[in-house]
């Protein structure tokens, strides 16, 4: 390992590792989720090159250009930044090869072709929020949470054509609340997952990782759960399952897209709530309130207990808030 001695007034004589903090790493990522392993490796003092991010968007009622989180962070800290359109085109490619980037890290950003990942000398390695192989696919905190899991977890492996399915570097494990949303494990992740990242590269440095093929795991491990895309459909409550179940959608859905039903013929969004397991008060999904400070929706073994929602052309609100205006037929 190269290292040089450099003098410290403070505390004497300290080690600079070479390898590591000379190695040019290209980040690639667009969400806020990414930008806490951008922070945590920029504070960790690795030699940051690039950042490619998704280009500006049109949003907002005012359709102005919004810029990605990760944009925002980099022109912060005056990083290169690069925002292809497509990630195969020419000139984009060029630009990137230009960097002569060891290592390229990826979070949370789009899939990469052959000629991108495999551009690095050290390789392409991403950071993804499960224990993989369980729940591979673009929405692994929410299905974690929707199936009730009681642990999840974050991986770092390296990139290869299938996705989601490269050798494991390292992983770290931590328990999800039985009230915890996915927007409160995602919070958690971020940090988490910035900080196995930077022991990540450390070890890729280092050489001290011993890669893991996930088809071991696989063989000797029961079946694998997947964590596809959320689409509408998934959003849609079902109250002939448990109260359980239901709740487990609700705060698996929670902050966004949210969990819906219908109430008075509106599309009514759900986004906290508890389960209730007692006798239901009537057949699944007809709901019971007292108009000032409760509205129950029935299971198959119990009810939900409403605390905030909202209904369509309305505010989100906490259920008390709501009851005192809204006049049920």
């Amino acid at each position: 390992m190269l290292e040089y001695q450099l003098k410290n007034k403070a505390s004497g004589p300290a080690t600079f590792n070479l390898a590591l903090y000379g190695m040019r790493i290209v980040f690639m990522g667009t969400p806020e989720f990414a930008v806490a392993s951008l922070d945590a490796l920029k504070k960790a003092g690795f030699n940051i090159v690039g950042v490619v991010t998704a280009p500006d968007k049109l949003a907002g009622r005012g359709m102005q250009l919004q810029q990605s989180a990760v944009k925002k962070y980099a022109l912060e800290q005056d990083l290169k930044i690069l925002q292809p359109e497509k990630l195969k085109n020419p000139d984009f490619l060029e630009e990137l090869k230009n960097l002569h980037a060891d290592l390229q890290v990826v979070v949370a950003f789009r899939m990469l072709p052959e000629v991108v990942w495999n551009m690095p000398s050290k390789g392409t390695i991403n950071l993804h929020g499960s224990l993989l192989p369980q729940y591979r696919g673009a929405a692994p905190i929410n299905w974690a949470v929707i199936n009730g899991e009681k642990e999840t977890g974050v991986t770092t492996f390296k990139l290869k054509h299938e996705i989601d399915t490269g050798n494991i570097l390292l992983q770290r494990s931590f328990p999800i609340g039985e009230d915890e949303t996915a927007g409160e494990v995602h919070d958690k992740m971020k940090e988490i997952g910035a900080q196995l990242l930077v022991e990540t590269i450390k070890g890729i440095s280092e050489g001290t990782l011993n890669e893991q093929s996930q088809s071991e795991i696989i063989e000797n491990n029961q079946s694998i759960k997947h964590a596809p895309k959320i689409f509408t459909e998934t959003c849609k409550i079902d109250f002939t399952k448990t109260a359980e179940k239901v709740h487990n959608l609700i705060r698996g859905l929670f902050p966004f897209p949210g969990a819906f039903t219908t109430l008075q013929g509106k599309t009514l969004k759900i986004f906290r709530s508890k389960k209730i397991i007692k006798t239901p008060d009537d057949r699944p999904g007809t709901f019971n309130t007292d108009q000032k400070t409760y509205l129950h929706f029935n299971c198959t073994d119990g009810m939900i207990d409403v605390l905030e929602l909202q209904l369509e052309g309305k505010k989100r609100m906490k259920v008390e808030e709501f009851l005192r205006g809204f006049r049920f037929e």
